[in-house]
């Protein structure tokens, strides 16, 4: 039973996952490095309550869930919906564990099969860098998210505001032609800057989850 587990603070998870998935396929010299860092990591971090935060996503869920039966049962003809999600500790439970695949926020998770199974696109918008987009494509596929798209950071990217770079994504999936029903995420720069219909904010608990 899962009780308490660690929770990486945002400056440091986007490194983590990124060197969390790469020592799967790296050397043993390179992948013992890489453990070091992410035990540094893990060691520096808050203690925190596992059920609990799944009590808190489940929360907002149960109100996320009623809105997108009601909106998707009221599509037009002919429109293309979707929802972006935001991936660390929001389609995934990135801070607790480093198994891989990791596994799926199960809250958030009967919500988007709710919506796929409807027709409804799924869209991932992340801060992680793209030399992991493979992993995380294949990651997300195993735990049951049909992946319409995966926007990732490249080099250029790194330098740029979140928040902008997010919004940004979100301008690109409309000009596909979808309108985009929610946007869920676990921070403010998954939500800010609009084209989203609604937005819902998962617990990140002042910043200390990623």
């Amino acid at each position: 039973m899962q009780t308490r587990r660690p929770w990486l603070r945002r400056a440091s998870v986007t490194a983590v996952s990124a060197a969390a998935l790469l020592a799967m396929a790296a050397p043993a010299d390179a992948t013992t490095a890489t453990r070091a860092s992410t035990a540094a990591a893990t060691a520096a971090a808050a203690d925190v309550d596992y059920g609990t935060w799944q009590k808190d996503c489940q929360a907002v869920m149960d109100q996320a869930l009623p809105y997108l039966q009601q909106r998707i049962a009221a599509a037009k003809p002919g429109e293309k919906q979707a929802i972006v999600l935001d991936i660390d500790n929001t389609a995934l439970e990135t801070d607790f564990g480093f198994s891989y695949p990791q596994p799926a926020n199960k809250p958030v998770l009967a919500a988007a099969r709710y919506a796929q199974e409807r027709g409804v696109a799924l869209f991932f918008v992340t801060a992680r860098p793209d030399i992991i987009a493979s992993f995380t494509q294949y990651n997300l596929k195993q735990t049951g998210y049909q992946v319409s798209g995966l926007y990732v950071r490249n080099f250029i990217d790194l330098f740029k505001n979140v928040a902008e770079y997010k919004t940004a994504q979100r301008v690109d999936i409309e000009r596909k032609g979808y309108t985009i029903i929610a946007n869920i995420g676990n921070s403010s720069t998954d939500l800010s800057g609009g084209h989203a219909e609604k937005t819902y904010k998962l617990p990140d608990y002042d910043g200390q989850l990623s």
